[in-house]
């Protein structure tokens, strides 16, 4: 008999039981194979957005594309939010959008300007910045150079149509300037002493704020305040030290409210569904009625009507309100999952970053921008005062749109320097030589063609 054979009543091995199927027996349960159907798909999907997420170049690339299509929308908006108040001005139905997009193109250029720029070269222009915002600002207050519109005196006249508020340049000032000051106290460890933590990031904010408020702009005071909170609490501020400065702000700000009768009008429009006594509340109650008239996809682009007159502002801190009547819910919730991937990019190079000027930096920025957006759409909706912020890149208004490119141009700096987004970035880019253009550099004198043989 052959060794292999197996006699009866012999038990197989128990390699060849394991690589045999018995009949009636099921070794895997039937159905789908295995890394199949949908939660397994789902599965993969969610593994592939997370690498995905996790790359080095993704906060660059939510930075740029988020602002870019921020700016885009917002021209677009822009363009139909404004056109009645150009024609009714009798000036061309594009007369803002003109203006809007020169703007945007200046923009461009000192948001390509910001991202080339090394570190060391925003913190050599922190003190200038700072120098030249307060000199400005100090003549808004001069009789017969600064201009009050809508009761607030914020801008001074460059000739013809063209106006600028400086109090918009302030946000950058105080971030590039906190921002190396307190990098500089933390190089030396300092930021453990409250005196160092405090002065004089706090006086020169508050003379800042002080100069605003003499012109009666408490948004743009507002949202200085933020940036301010946001640096001393990326300083590492403790509890109660943080907790006094806002209690001390709070009490000026409901000092400042309660003594002003316009500023107390707005406050009791929060909510409010009824134009109310001598119409108090139209542009909140309008900003409503256009929100809800838009419905899950809009009216369609141009076909506002809050914007003939009905609702105040409409290409400027109302422009959300425009958005929701044309574009929908859609459009709305597009542009606030826009603003929230530029906040989270923010966040991200602030927290990764192992420089201490970029890490305050990065968030002051991300801190201005999101604060800001945050009360206009919070007033629009009617859950907050208005405060008369515009709605950051999206808003008409040059004054607030170049420094904003600028910072998000120091943001996409910050996302550059990262060292494995450095790394990621030099093996994109494209390798001078031979490669490209059949030509090998053998020496600094001459060149030499690369031949297919390897010959010279």
């Amino acid at each position: 008999m052959p060794a292999k054979q197996m006699l009866p009543g012999r038990r197989p091995s128990a390699v060849k039981a394991q690589g045999r199927k018995r009949p009636g027996v099921s070794v895997k349960s039937p159905g789908r194979p295995p890394g199949r159907g949908p939660l397994a798909g789902l599965r993969r999907t969610q593994q592939q957005l997370r690498r995905a997420w996790d790359r080095p170049l993704t906060a660059y690339y939510l930075i740029f594309g988020s602002s870019l299509l921020i700016t885009v929308l917002g021209l677009v908006m822009v363009y139909s939010a404004s056109m009645i108040k150009a024609l009714q001005l009798g000036l061309g139905d594009a007369y803002f959008f003109k203006k809007q997009f020169l703007a945007a193109l200046i923009g461009a250029v000192l948001l390509l300007v910001a991202s080339r720029m090394p570190v060391k070269l925003h913190r050599a222009l922190s003190y200038p910045v700072l120098a030249g915002t307060l000199f400005l600002m100090v003549l808004v207050q001069v009789p017969g150079i600064g201009v009050s519109i809508n009761g607030n005196q914020n801008w001074i006249s460059l000739g013809g149509p063209f106006m600028l508020q400086p109090s918009e340049f302030g946000k950058l000032a105080l971030i590039l300037w906190g921002a190396d000051l307190l990098a500089r106290k933390g190089d030396k460890g300092l930021l453990s002493q409250w005196k160092h933590l405090l002065v004089p990031l706090v006086p020169v904010a508050f003379l800042l704020l002080g100069l605003i408020m003499l012109g009666g702009d408490m948004g743009t005071a507002m949202i200085l305040g933020a940036i301010l909170f946001g640096l001393l609490w990326l300083a590492g501020a403790p509890t109660r030290m943080f907790v006094g400065v806002l209690a001390f702000a709070g009490a000026i700000v409901a000092l400042l409210i309660k003594t002003s009768p316009h500023r107390m009008d707005r406050l009791e429009c929060i909510g409010a569904t009824e134009p109310g006594k001598n119409d108090l509340c139209w542009q909140a109650v309008h900003g409503i009625y256009a929100l809800a008239s838009g419905g899950w996809f809009g009216s369609g682009l141009g076909a506002s009507v809050e914007k003939w007159g009905q609702l105040p502002e409409a290409h400027t801190d109302f422009i959300f309100a425009i958005t929701g009547e044309e574009l929908g819910l859609a459009g709305t919730l597009s542009v606030l999952a826009l603003f929230a991937a530029l906040g989270y990019a923010g966040i991200r190079v602030a927290g990764r970053t192992e420089d201490s000027f970029v890490r305050f930096a990065a968030g002051g920025v991300t801190t201005w921008i999101t604060a800001q957006a945050v009360i206009n759409i919070g007033a629009v909706l009617g859950l907050l005062p208005i405060a008369g912020v515009p709605l950051p890149l999206f808003s008409y208004g040059g004054s607030a749109l170049l420094p904003t490119m600028f910072a998000v141009g120091l943001l996409i700096a910050f996302a550059r320097e990262e060292p494995a987004a450095r790394a990621a970035l030099a093996m994109r880019q494209p390798k001078t030589g031979w490669r490209r253009t059949g030509v090998r550099w053998k020496s600094m004198r001459r060149r030499v063609k690369k031949r297919p043989s390897g010959e010279r």
